[in-house]
């Protein structure tokens, strides 16, 4: 699919459809308090619109076929006086409230249903105080991840048959800075999208092992650094967390790194790791998951998938600062050889751990990973991890849980996601937490009883961040989407990809 930018003016394109974005009418006046008649037209982002199709946009206002709210869409065949075989409303609320979030959704939402009707070629018009270079960006990125779908392995040859081939932004100028928004918005959303890709592939098809391959093809193409510790290195290391998951498998296990580099001397010493759980498969271990919803377990990787694909945007988008990824990748199955309730393991930086249970062990295979990212060199660590449902029951599937040992460190990642429309929620990190993780046998336990789960998880991997300052992200609620929205497909998401690129982007010492 190609999204190009274009100054021809919207009655002289000639496309399948032509897309104007429409606001609800103000009821007590517009932005700047002044009391607006009841027959002024609509605002649209094509000036003049409703003169050149003869009064259909008031028409359709009029009779409530279409209101303006958000992701509210109504569509005019041959329109009078365009070019263009459709004329598409598409409903942005309340144009006071109108920004990057609501676009990205709207630009989603009208690329979806487009596609639905055959349309392989449309155009979006952007005119006045809209033409910005940060809606340029959101739309660039919604018509992207809109575009997703979860069916690379559907054999059905009808699907080929409903395909965008090309997007115009039509602009009043198609000025370097509005280029570069299109450029940005393009590599984010592809990167998100590649993500979602990993995700979406079966635990048959994506072991440890192939996802590094993924990782490794990944680095070469965009010019990073990419080192694959193997078990036999990991065992070296005395990763016993992290190998006491894994050797329930027949899949070898694996850490994938990722370096970036800035090509210019950085200004300070930080260095950031992005840190993602990559359970390719977790069936639970011997305290094995029930059976139903078990097939969704392959998503247990998307904090794998998301770091590597925040190293494949941050490669092309040159943050001012060094990034490395570390992604542990094992898979959690039962077997003759598998970890047992009531073994204790020693982590990569000496603590012991009683397993009370293999079910919690993402927080195992993270332990030795962010243990390893900080003697690595790294400063800061952000990690992203599907750790515990109970952050779902916390949330719901709106927002991801944020748990820091840093206020300052934790503003700024919360900051980032509020910027990129990613809902983060802080939880507390008091001390207190940690009676909860107490063990006769070992110096920690691997779960911490029945209440705060998410908490006493994160207090748990608190060990091993070495006082670094340090941010989690329980992305369980938010990775997967169980059913279909407007402007996004069923499966997986790829959020808090957005929040980790921004994030390095925007670096301050």
């Amino acid at each position: 699919m190609e999204i190009i930018l274009t100054t021809t003016p919207a009655s002289e394109l000639e496309t399948g459809a032509l897309v104007a974005l429409a606001f609800c009418k103000a009821k007590n006046g517009d932005k700047n308090g002044e009391i607006k008649p009841a027959d002024t037209p609509p605002e649209t982002s094509i000036d003049g619109l409703d003169a050149a199709v003869g009064g259909w946009v008031s028409e359709v206002y009029a009779a409530r076929e279409f209101t303006g709210k958000a992701l509210e869409t109504v569509l005019l065949h041959r329109p009078a006086g365009l070019k263009a075989a459709r004329l598409v409303l598409a409903g942005g609320g309340s144009k006071s409230k109108f920004g990057t979030c609501e676009a990205r959704k709207l630009a989603g939402t009208v690329l979806r249903k487009l596609k639905a009707k055959g349309v392989s070629d449309f155009a979006l018009c952007l005119e006045g105080d809209l033409a910005t270079d940060a809606i340029v960006e959101a739309l660039a990125e919604g018509l992207i991840l809109g575009d997703f779908e979860p069916d690379a392995h559907k054999t059905d040859p009808k699907k080929a048959d409903k395909k965008i081939d090309r997007i115009r932004l039509s602009v009043p100028e198609a000025s370097a800075s509005l280029t570069e928004a299109l450029r940005r918005g393009t590599i984010i959303a592809e990167a998100q999208n590649f993500t979602r890709t990993l995700v979406t592939e079966p635990a048959n098809l994506l072991t440890p092992l192939k996802l590094a391959s993924h990782a490794s093809a990944m680095a070469a193409e965009f010019g990073l650094e990419c080192e694959i510790l193997d078990e036999a290195r990991m065992k070296q290391l005395s990763f016993g967390a992290l190998l006491g998951v894994a050797q329930g498998s027949a899949e070898p296990p694996c850490l994938i790194v990722l370096k970036y580099v800035p090509s210019a001397l950085a200004s300070s010493s930080d260095h950031l790791a992005l840190v993602g759980k990559g359970v390719t498969f977790d069936t639970g271990g011997i305290s094995i998951k029930p059976s139903e919803g078990m097939e969704k377990m392959k998503y247990d990787m998307a904090g794998a998938a998301t770091v590597i694909g925040a190293m494949r945007a941050l490669a092309q988008l040159k943050p001012p600062i060094p990034v490395t990824a570390f992604a542990p990748c094992v898979e959690n199955m039962p077997s003759e050889r598998a970890q047992r309730p009531g073994d204790i393991v020693t982590s990569y930086q000496g603590k012991t751990i009683e397993v009370l249970n293999t079910d919690a062990e993402g927080r195992l295979i993270l332990a030795d990973a962010l243990t390893y990212a900080v003697r690595q060199g790294c400063t800061h660590l952000i990690d992203a991890a599907t750790l515990t449902g109970a952050i779902a029951i916390a949330l719901g599937h709106l927002y991801a849980g944020v748990f820091s040992n840093n206020e300052e460190f934790q503003s700024k990642v919360i900051a980032a996601g509020k910027l990129e429309g990613e809902r983060l929620w802080a939880f507390p990190m008091d001390d207190d937490y940690n009676d909860y993780l107490k063990s006769a046998f070992a110096d920690l336990p691997n779960i911490g009883g029945r209440y705060g789960g998410s908490i006493t998880a994160s207090k748990f991997l608190e060990n091993f961040v070495e006082s670094k300052p340090w941010v989690h992200l329980d992305i369980a609620s938010t990775a997967w989407l169980d059913d279909a929205k407007p402007h996004f497909a069923k499966g997986p998401t790829g959020l808090s990809i957005r929040t980790m690129i921004r994030l390095a982007l925007d670096w301050k010492a």
